[in-house]
């Protein structure tokens, strides 16, 4: 990987007009990730997606959640999206992707006004739903991408648009391919 400049929140914030520009009903799966492992990252070119599992292979259910009351897996946070313009922007490089720890971008807004809670996406044969609960940065995230880039995506603006992305759950099991359509249902 290529040693990159983190961007300044005012150059972040230039770009938001860009990011604006993402496909509102049907946008395009830039990228799968799945994470076996706590730190661990495999690119995938297919994803399955379970009901139960969320994306097969990923750490989410055997991680847990410090968010429910006995630390099993949140079940509203199997699956995490993020908006590949916003991710292309903050990382520099595509090879820096992953390191974001989302499972999905998508060339999609995101924001809660075209997204609310409850909105279904079809991705592949698969169908997920987008979540009540907030998906923001942490420690990693400024670690890798700088604290500017964290106050970009947690700015009032930044949460409106869900620039760091949105939770979601599987409701129809199914598999999805990097370059497949993501269409909002």
């Amino acid at each position: 990987m290529v040693a990159v400049k983190q961007m300044t929140l005012e150059q972040l914030e230039a770009n938001l007009q860009s990011i604006g520009q993402s496909p509102k009903s049907e946008g395009v799966v830039g990228l799968i990730v799945r994470r076996p492992q706590t730190l661990e990252r495999e690119v995938l070119e297919v994803g399955e997606l379970d009901v139960a599992e969320g994306l097969v292979g990923d750490n989410w259910k055997a991680r847990g959640s410090k968010m429910t009351p006995d630390g099993s897996a949140h079940p509203e946070m199997q699956l995490t999206l993020m908006n590949s313009r916003i991710i292309q922007l903050i990382s520099q490089d595509r090879d820096r992707w992953h390191l974001a720890g989302d499972q999905f971008f998508v060339d999609m807004d995101l924001g809660q006004e075209n997204l609310p809670a409850g909105t279904r996406i079809a991705m592949g044969s698969a169908i997920i739903e987008v979540t009540s609960v907030p998906h923001t940065g942490c420690k990693k995230f400024i670690e890798r991408f700088g604290v500017d880039a964290m106050k970009f995506v947690n700015s009032p603006k930044g949460k409106q648009l869900n620039l760091r992305g949105v939770n979601a759950k599987v409701i129809q099991s199914g598999s999805v391919r990097t370059g497949e359509r993501a269409i909002k249902l």
